[in-house]
């Protein structure tokens, strides 16, 4: 696997407690972001490094997310129905900026929008959703932290699948490894990706989607 990892242990006291993060696994000029998918979808991502085939549909809304552990309490750590192949996106920081930039909170929050008709036109009008969601232990537990997954669509993501994603690696056997550990109760033996926060480069940007 080309991600690098730390123990689980080490991550908790590394990383912010609360507040609104986007963590990802960096490096220089790239982050990972993560999807789970049914083999057939990932044997043909893996095999083209890009998104397509007969059973990939660029017409519906597709959620991608940084943060490992919010993908592993998302997919089952690779044991639910049509989520038990787990694939990692290196994306250009840069073109996952312009993602961010494009992006809407799926619900209405005056915190970021004047009133409820500026949102509604900005949600029918862009191609990106943005949800907070709680972060999840590797247990499955909410955590106080918030997480960020983005939904893409339309042209935005027939870029993402095909154009943006630099290099796509298979990592369930990872996912699968670690966890053997949880369900031994192995959690000092655990390993998750290193990740750190992510804040776009326009200060006024991140703070228009909530970032802390």
């Amino acid at each position: 696997m080309n991600i690098s990892t730390e123990f689980y242990n080490q991550s908790i006291v590394r990383l912010p407690k609360s507040g609104q993060h986007i963590l990802g696994h960096q490096d220089e000029k790239s982050i990972v972001v993560y999807q789970a998918y049914k083999d057939s979808i990932a044997d043909f991502a893996v095999k083209n490094q890009y998104l397509g085939g007969s059973d990939y549909s660029y017409n519906r809304m597709s959620w991608i997310k940084p943060n490992f552990l919010w993908m592993m309490y998302r997919c089952g750590w690779a044991k639910k129905e049509n989520q038990e192949r787990v694939l990692a996106f290196w994306v250009d920081k840069i073109d996952f900026e312009s993602i961010l930039k494009e992006a809407v909170l799926s619900s209405f929050n005056q915190k970021y929008y004047d009133n409820n008709d500026q949102w509604k036109n900005e949600l029918n009008s862009k191609e990106v959703r943005l949800q907070w969601d709680p972060d999840h232990d590797p247990f499955g537990n909410k955590v106080e932290r918030r997480a960020i997954q983005l939904g893409l669509k339309g042209n935005v993501l027939q870029k993402f699948g095909r154009e943006h994603v630099k290099q796509i690696d298979d990592i369930t056997d990872f996912v699968k490894q670690q966890r053997q550990l949880l369900e031994s109760n192995q959690l000092d033996k655990l390993l998750v990706p290193v990740e750190t926060v992510f804040k776009m480069t326009d200060s006024k940007q991140n703070e228009r989607i909530g970032i802390e």
